[in-house]
């Protein structure tokens, strides 16, 4: 294509995800949608390959394009069709997140697909927010393989109201699933108006051209990387169930600007949820080559055809059904993203940040019964400096990119009260480049309820590069009492709980 009407073609079909994304946060109920934007939007070729995507959740996106494939071949599909899954060892990630996939029909025949994932504050499991120190998937709420919601244009409420109906809030789980659909019908019509203007085989032709113009970009930034091999080796805290200290290895070998990234020598899957699907862990791997890419690089499945990724099956990063899953994808993601780094910044040095926050320092809160409701949020913390300039401070990095909740809604929605939400100041490691701050976010129960804490670093700091010192590790209190990482607990009307997350590591020697 003409370079020029492939930028464009790339603009439109984004632009299709964009607006997927704004319907869905528009039409959501609950703060973790509308507020936080914990979803993803996506489209995909007919064969499940990533065309397009929004700047949502790298976890998300990332492990959607590397399971599409096997969603889409394993099922019959037909115009007005759309499912949804959450089984993490079918292209899911945590039960939590929910895909809702409708296939996109042009002129009869099979095009593509449009998608979108959501983070449900409550699934089922028997703790609040369903993010429980869990032994087994069976514990983390409810398992929703490749499920029809509609058939034909018709909505199957019985399915819908069978999952809703297993949560603490039904109207906002009703809610959010309507939104969900109302952003796949969206991309539908968007996708529709964008192949009616090209004709199908011109749409397709530039679909092909658009993947090898990504996997061109990616291989040209690749083989920037000095061929070789390089290894790095990183600890997960603890799973919550009394193993501590879990290690994280990869070799990364590149030669001529592609590249194999070997997880040979990481744990064994653990009895904790800090377990990974394949496909979270190749979110990761993902991401941190992405960011090598240049900004214009499309972000389909082309772009990642120069990475291979190997992972023993059993292993803490491709585990086996029904290994417990829940923090897998927010807690060892984002060490995947600190180990591949790591072993880049050997051949890069000049390129790499230290090692940012570590954790996405998961709240999940709330009550069962006449009065129960469920929240669960995610909180910034300080990102690693790098050779051109310090880390940010209170922010989320890596593998998530939502907002906090503001305290406001989450006043008037919860029987909570926040005391104390401020920089947690001279927490970012020190160098001539300095780490950002993590964060303070201190909570007071207005009534009795459970909470579930699933944090990392707080025992292993983010560390520093090229001479720059590590960060402040996080730290968990109620009252005033240390709290381990992973823990599950319940507070009395008053009691206030306090997490310090980490700081980013900083980069050079101070001076």
């Amino acid at each position: 294509m003409d370079p020029i009407e492939l930028t464009l073609f790339a603009s439109r079909i984004r632009a299709v995800c964009d607006e997927m994304g704004a319907q869905l946060q528009r039409a959501a109920f609950s703060p973790n949608v509308r507020d936080r934007l914990d979803f993803s939007c996506a489209v995909f070729d007919a064969e499940g390959a990533l065309c397009a995507q929004a700047a949502h959740i790298p976890v998300h996106l990332g492990s959607m394009a590397y399971a599409m494939a096997d969603i889409v071949r394993a099922l019959d599909w037909a115009p007005g069709d759309m499912i949804m899954l959450n089984d993490p060892f079918l292209g899911g990630t945590h039960l939590p997140d929910v895909t809702v996939i409708a296939p996109f029909f042009a002129d009869g025949v099979l095009t593509g697909f449009v998608a979108n994932r959501a983070h449900h504050a409550d699934i089922g499991a028997e703790t609040p927010g369903s993010m429980p120190v869990s032994r087994s998937l069976s514990e983390e709420g409810l398992l929703i393989p490749p499920t029809p919601i509609a058939r034909a244009g018709t909505v199957l409420d019985e399915v819908l109201e069978a999952v809703t109906g297993a949560t603490r809030n039904p109207r906002d789980a009703a809610g959010d699933f309507a939104a969900q659909m109302a952003a796949d019908r969206r991309g539908l019509e968007r996708l529709g108006a964008l192949v009616a203007s090209m004709g199908r085989e011109a749409y397709a032709e530039a679909l092909a051209a658009l993947q090898d113009y990504g996997e061109r970009l990616a291989g040209e930034a690749l083989a920037r990387i000095p061929d070789g091999e390089y290894r790095f080796e990183d600890v997960l805290d603890d799973d919550g169930l009394g193993h501590q200290d879990i290690p994280i290895r990869v070799a990364v070998r590149v030669r001529r600007g592609r590249v194999e990234v070997d997880f040979a020598g990481t744990a064994a899957q653990v009895p904790g949820n800090l377990n990974c699907p394949l496909s979270v862990t190749a979110a990761g791997v993902y991401y941190a080559f992405r960011c090598l890419m240049p900004p214009q690089t499309p972000a389909c499945a082309g772009s990642f055809r120069p990475i291979g990724i190997q992972a023993e099956s059993g292993s803490l990063l491709h585990a086996r059904r029904p290994a417990a899953v829940a923090a897998g994808n927010v807690e060892t993601s984002t060490r995947v993203v600190d180990v591949v780094l790591g072993a880049l910044a050997q051949a890069l040095p000049e390129d790499i940040p230290a090692a940012s926050q570590g954790t996405m320092n998961n709240v999940a809160m709330g009550a069962s019964g006449e009065a129960a409701w469920g929240y669960y949020e995610t909180l910034g913390g300080g990102m690693g400096a790098g050779p051109r300039g310090g880390g940010w401070s209170g922010v989320q990095t890596h593998m998530t990119n939502t907002r906090n909740t503001p305290v406001e809604v989450l006043e008037l929605r919860y029987p909570l009260r926040v005391r104390r939400y401020a920089l947690r100041r001279g927490s970012g490691g020190v160098g001539r480049r300095a780490g950002g701050d993590g964060l303070i976010r201190e909570y007071e129960f207005l009534a009795e309820t459970e909470f579930t804490l699933l944090t990392e670093r707080r025992r292993h700091a983010p560390w520093g590069l090229a001479g720059g010192g590590p960060a402040q590790p996080g730290r968990n209190t109620l009252n005033g009492e240390p709290l381990p990482p992973k823990t599950h607990g319940r507070a009395r009307p008053g009691d206030r709980l306090r997490i310090e997350t980490p700081g980013g590591g900083g980069w050079g020697k101070p001076g």
